[in-house]
């Protein structure tokens, strides 16, 4: 699994601070570092909507298909995602979840499944079945790529959605990992969540 930040909007706390100011005409209160104060208690009142100004793009790879499925429900990002009606799949990889790797009868289940999923492509391919019809045999444990857009505001519903403990592994390691990345871009606008390496989890302070 890979998360690469493609794009930020630059000095993304001084801009939220400027749009923010605009309501009240406040800009003479604008100094060095006013904007951490004006953030936290934009925090504190959750008043949000100023955040929506300040926006970041990653590139995700190494990650499954069930993954890029639950992350796409976030209806408020934008999305381009590695295509299986113009890629050949013939020899995908895939995503393996510990818990299965870990039991050698899960395990041998699974790659029974993987091993059938790519002789049933590739049999399709042979009868002439173009790819996007082919992919249909393709297991959600294939391996994609993904890139999202989202603003700051929808970032923090994602980070609180899937970093909590009940969201599934793979897409909680992946907010943990954009979360440290949107930390050192924007550390007051997510002063409030905090990174449990240990559990890899997301706990709001």
């Amino acid at each position: 699994m890979k998360v690469e930040l493609l794009s930020i909007t630059p000095k993304p706390e001084k801009l939220i601070e400027i749009a923010g100011r605009t309501s009240f005409r406040s800009y003479q209160k604008m100094k060095k570092d006013s904007e951490i104060k004006f953030i936290k208690s934009l925090l504190k009142n959750n008043e949000l909507s100023v955040l929506e100004h300040a926006c970041a793009s990653f590139k995700i790879s190494g990650v499954s298909r069930s993954f890029t499925h639950q992350l796409v429900r976030h209806r408020l990002c934008s999305y381009t995602q590695q295509s299986q009606r113009h890629i050949n799949e013939s020899n995908f990889n895939y995503i393996e979840p510990k818990l299965i790797k870990e039991n050698h009868i899960a395990h041998d289940i699974f790659m029974n499944i993987i091993n059938k999923s790519k002789e049933a492509y590739l049999e399709l391919q042979k009868l002439g079945i173009n790819n996007e019809d082919a992919r249909f045999v393709l297991p959600n444990a294939v391996e994609s790529q993904i890139v999202i857009t989202a603003n700051f505001r929808e970032w923090r519903h994602i980070i609180e959605l899937r970093g909590d403990k009940k969201a599934q592994w793979e897409i909680r390691i992946v907010i943990i990992e954009i979360l440290k990345i949107l930390k050192k871009y924007a550390p007051t606008v997510f002063s409030d969540f905090d990174i449990n390496d240990s559990d890899n989890l997301i706990i709001k302070i």
